[in-house]
């Protein structure tokens, strides 16, 4: 539970807070694993020791996958699955249909109107992934910590009353830095910091076997709303090195990235990814940063942004690629309590 962020700390939001659960949670009663007919608890247990919480996430797997996953025979594996897509609606839907379910999605604010428009007027998307890249030092981290605090606001205030879960790959995430941000839109810090979960990933499997553990805090209840990876492709691009090993590198970055986008589509959460840059010396003129991964990320990312320094310390946020918004870009400055707009 998220109670309202301000400094005296005032119990009434916990009411608020309930009432927003209820809404989002309380819509319908969701079918739980137990609830599928001849699978009982011992095979639920090894369902969840997969990594295999819902009936959604059972239904899209093959018996084969099934089977050597949760350790159990494929008979078994094959009747599991056919009980859950029998439970589940996994056919189309029109067009009405499908808009009045995206009613359901949060904007989390970036804490800067500027960002906020460019994002198409209210911030970064849940059931999406959000990529920032740039140089190092353009700002890509900031705007992670301002996210990582707008979530926590209430929704009519830019946030989605939820928890942020911040995977650190590079050993950049630093809470006085939180506080800072924290004081300037006038929250309690140490509950701001309470609320944001960070784990340190050493690896690219221990960055792999950290979303299971989103998977299994959001099924122990936990209101996480916003997960943050910085950055997305750092230990992938350690780890393998060379031409002859970029096939393999592709190909685990492409399934990191295909669990993160059905984490996010599940639990209605939003992801906000940062991605190291490289430069391409058969880039004659312009510009010849790129970011790494290369179509792999550019396919599995809904939102892409560019960014870079700008004149006078400021950061320019060049929008590159989205399903719904024009190619723009806008500037701001990140200062010590959090990101300042610029006039335009």
């Amino acid at each position: 539970m998220v109670i309202k962020l301000d400094k005296e700390g005032d119990e009434n939001a916990v009411e608020e807070s309930e009432e927003v659960e209820k809404k989002v949670v309380g819509k319908e009663k969701k079918a739980q694993l137990i609830d599928l007919p001849g699978v009982g608890p011992g095979a639920v247990a090894k369902l969840e020791a997969a990594g295999i919480y819902d009936l959604m996430g059972l239904a899209v797997l093959t018996p084969a996958h099934l089977s050597e996953m949760a350790g159990m025979s494929e008979s078994v594996a094959r009747k599991a699955i056919q009980a859950s897509r029998k439970m589940m609606d996994l056919g189309f839907s029109d067009g009405l249909a499908h808009e009045e379910k995206r009613k359901e999605l949060f904007n989390i604010t970036t804490g800067s109107k500027n960002l906020d428009n460019l994002l198409g007027g209210k911030g970064i998307q849940t059931k999406s992934i959000t990529e920032a890249f740039g140089a190092f030092g353009s700002g890509k981290t900031q705007l992670a910590i301002s996210l990582a605090v707008g979530v926590q606001l209430p929704i009519e205030q830019g946030g989605a009353n939820g928890k942020c879960v911040y995977i650190d790959t590079e050993g950049t995430f630093r809470p006085e830095r939180v506080r800072q941000f924290a004081e300037g839109i006038g929250a309690n810090p140490d509950k701001v910091l309470k609320n944001i979960l960070v784990a340190r990933a050493f690896n690219s499997d221990h960055q792999m076997l950290l979303l299971d553990k989103v998977a299994e805090m959001i099924k122990d209840g936990e209101p996480i709303r916003l997960m943050i990876i910085d950055s997305l492709t750092a230990h992938f691009r350690a780890e393998y090195s060379g031409r002859g090993q970029l096939a393999d590198r592709q190909q685990r970055l492409n399934r990191y990235l295909h669990n993160l986008m059905k984490i996010a589509e599940q639990n209605n959460l939003a992801v906000y990814v940062t991605n190291q840059v490289m430069s391409d010396p058969a880039q004659m003129f312009g510009d010849p940063t790129k970011a790494i991964g290369g179509n792999i990320v550019g396919h599995a990312c809904t939102y892409r942004m560019y960014l870079r320094r700008g004149k006078k310390d400021s950061r320019v946020c060049k929008l590159i690629d989205s399903p719904d918004l024009p190619d723009d870009e806008t500037v701001f400055m990140i200062e010590r309590d959090g990101l300042k707009d610029i006039e335009l």
